[in-house]
């Protein structure tokens, strides 16, 4: 069987879930594609371990301006291995203009 292969880049789908399992720290980043898509709330999986991804993850996001808040998810949405984020609509950098 062949299979076919393509080059350059894979699109991923935008959800209101970011996994760091399959993707870096940094690109925590990118959740201004999820504004773009109108998602205001992402949950971002960094795992349970030991607290250093958590740590990296909420310091970049102290940094986004386009940050609402964010905070520790519940029980049901993965405690504290997960980050619930809430973002700011686009709507209001253009009210900043």
């Amino acid at each position: 069987m062949d299979e076919e292969v393509t080059e350059g880049p894979v699109e991923i789908p935008i959800t209101g879930e970011l996994d760091l399992h399959t993707f870096r720290p940094r690109e925590v980043k990118d959740l201004q594609a999820c504004r773009e898509k109108g998602l205001r709330e992402v949950r971002v999986v960094h795992g349970k371990g030991i607290g250093n991804l958590r740590r990296t993850v909420h310091a970049i996001l102290d940094r986004l301006p386009y940050v609402e808040s964010y905070s520790l998810a519940h029980e049901f949405q993965g405690s504290w291995g997960a980050t619930m984020v809430w973002l700011r609509p686009l709507e209001a950098d253009q009210s900043t203009d």
